[in-house]
């Protein structure tokens, strides 16, 4: 087949389904912002668009988002076209449909089947909406009105998609029910052969921390450090889990920006405001027992995720991110939020511990209840890894599931 892959980010979700389709003989060929100029990706051709210049214009606050998938949609089609003129005529087009960059791309090849990778359908009600009341909208009245809006990418896709992938059961549930019928569960895939438990890991990062399995380690991952994640809950415990831990070491990953949700107060970050919260709460000798990392390389990510005692895991209602995931195939013991993503993977006491989302004290709790307790960190840790290569292998489970969903997509009448 000719498989055309979108993703104003690629690879990103399609990470391993693109290679692998690519070395079973099909022609694949990938449209993104990420690269600048035509270049080869394990067997992918990558070929570039770019957005372009515009005047400003006057919008309603409301159709911000929707201008800008319009415009990615726009500049998506007008590079399609070339490539068609070119001789390129797709038999399927998988796109992440999130940044509305295939929204007019049956436009162009109308005989083409496309399969969406579905991440999330927007719901102006609760929990999706004010789950955190610190954050609440600022106008609770027009916010569900807003946020309605934002799903007409979503609904622009529906009538002309074929069928979509979801890698959570929670987000494929957001999905309206007649297009919740067409989409198949499989998650992306954790390699559990790369993220596996290591008894003799040493993680040594700049100097910052050098530290192996015999040491107390506490550790917190987001992309970004933001309330989303649960950074603001996380840092509040903080000052009572240093006193509690006096020989813990914690390490906190991730970057200063805004993935999800509102941006900090102009010229700070969420990292800075939380960390000013906390710290004339904690005193010099234990702040110097924690560590921010920023990002980390994956190899050095891995070995963080090997070396930890506890790792802490918190999320709104929201994408579960490919972390928890990962910490739990090295056999990581989690304390993690209660929160319906989660619940989808961590069962109490069997593959984790779950808190309250809100509670820093049982948070605190049950960390330092796993700290004490080294059969009860070996018995979560195993079956959570036990979980992760039963229902999210990437070679053994996932990779197939996509693959014949790709053969579904396809046999799906035009």
């Amino acid at each position: 087949m000719k498989i055309l892959f979108i993703h104003q980010n690629f690879p990103g979700q399609y990470k391993h389904l693109a290679p692998l389709l690519a070395r079973q003989g099909h022609q694949c060929v990938a449209l993104t912002l990420r690269v600048k100029k035509p270049t080869d990706w394990q067997g992918v051709r990558v070929l570039p668009y770019a957005l372009p210049d515009r005047d400003g214009q006057k919008l309603h606050p409301w159709l911000v988002d929707l201008d800008t998938k319009v415009t990615r949609g726009e500049a998506c089609y007008r590079a399609a076209c070339k490539i068609r003129d070119a001789g390129f005529e797709p038999d399927l087009i998988l796109a992440h449909p999130g940044w509305g960059e295939s929204m007019f791309l049956r436009d162009v090849w109308p005989k083409a089947r496309m399969g969406l990778y579905c991440e999330l359908y927007h719901h102006a009600g609760f929990p999706h909406l004010d789950f955190d009341p610190e954050f609440a909208s600022k106008s609770p009245e027009t916010e569900p009105l807003r946020i309605r809006l934002k799903n007409l990418n979503n609904h622009l896709h529906f009538d002309f998609a074929h069928a979509g992938i979801s890698p959570t059961a929670f987000q494929a549930n957001t999905f309206p029910a007649p297009f919740r019928e067409r989409i198949t569960l499989s998650h992306d895939g954790i390699n559990t052969v790369q993220a596996c438990p290591d008894p003799d890991v040493r993680l040594t990062i700049d100097g910052q921390c050098d530290v192996t399995r015999k040491d107390e380690v506490i550790t917190f991952v987001n992309r970004n450090l933001e309330p989303y994640r649960g950074y603001h809950i996380f840092m509040r415990a903080l000052p009572r889990l240093l006193r509690e831990r006096p020989n813990a070491t914690v390490l906190v990953v991730g970057g200063d920006e805004v993935s999800y949700g509102a941006r900090a107060p102009k010229g700070k970050t969420w990292k800075q405001i939380f960390i000013d919260e906390v710290r004339d709460q904690i005193s010099d000798a234990d702040w110097a027992r924690v560590r921010f990392l920023g990002r980390i390389p994956y190899d050095q990510f891995l070995r963080l995720l090997q070396v930890t005692r506890v790792h802490v895991y918190l999320t709104y209602p929201f994408v579960l991110s490919w972390s928890l995931l990962e910490a739990m195939s090295c056999g990581a013991a989690i304390v993690a939020g209660d929160t319906e993503p989660v619940r989808e993977v961590i069962r109490d006491d069997e593959t984790g511990r779950l808190v309250d989302f809100f509670d820093g004290d049982a948070l605190v709790d049950q960390v330092c209840d796993l700290l004490d307790d080294d059969a009860a960190r070996r018995r979560l840790g195993e079956t959570a890894r036990a979980m992760i290569r039963a229902r999210y292998d990437l070679q053994t489970i996932c990779l197939p599931r996509q693959v014949a969903w790709v053969g579904d997509v396809m046999d799906q009448p035009l």
